[in-house]
């Protein structure tokens, strides 16, 4: 059995990580996303957009091993302010859908006392099962 190393064409190499591994039964594991973009850079130092740009991350990597959001069976936050994180659940929920629709995945959140990227506000990593996906 072998994994394919999944890597979003125009993104800044991982160091260290793969952005995604693609198993040969079609599970697709996407390592933790932030919200900077695929040059790693930050545009945003808001919550929100952060969380916008990590949900867009993950799907650029579900769509790169061939899959679509309806694909992602598991999504795992990380956050450093609950409170934050509760106060705007209205605004997560509208940008949650902008990105990846209707579609509503097992989910666990964790509030953690920081992330490896300073700038990072949160963290989300995912699972993705992407039938008859082909070994890229």
């Amino acid at each position: 059995m072998t994994n394919t190393v999944i890597q979003p064409a125009g993104w800044a190499p991982a160091k260290g990580y793969a952005n995604g591994m693609l198993s040969a039964d079609g599970t697709l594991y996407v390592g933790g996303q932030i919200g900077w973009t695929a040059e790693q850079v930050f545009e945003t130092h808001d919550f929100i957009g952060q969380m916008e740009q990590a949900l867009r991350n993950i799907l650029d990597v579900v769509q790169a091993a061939g899959g679509q959001a309806e694909d992602i069976t598991r999504l795992t936050w990380f956050v450093i302010n609950k409170k934050e994180y509760l106060a705007r659940q209205r605004e997560i929920g509208d940008v949650y859908r902008r990105v990846l629709g209707r579609h509503f995945p097992a989910m666990s959140m964790l509030v953690v006392a920081g992330l490896v990227e300073d700038e990072a506000l949160l963290e989300i990593e995912a699972t993705a099962f992407i039938a008859g996906a082909k070994q890229v």
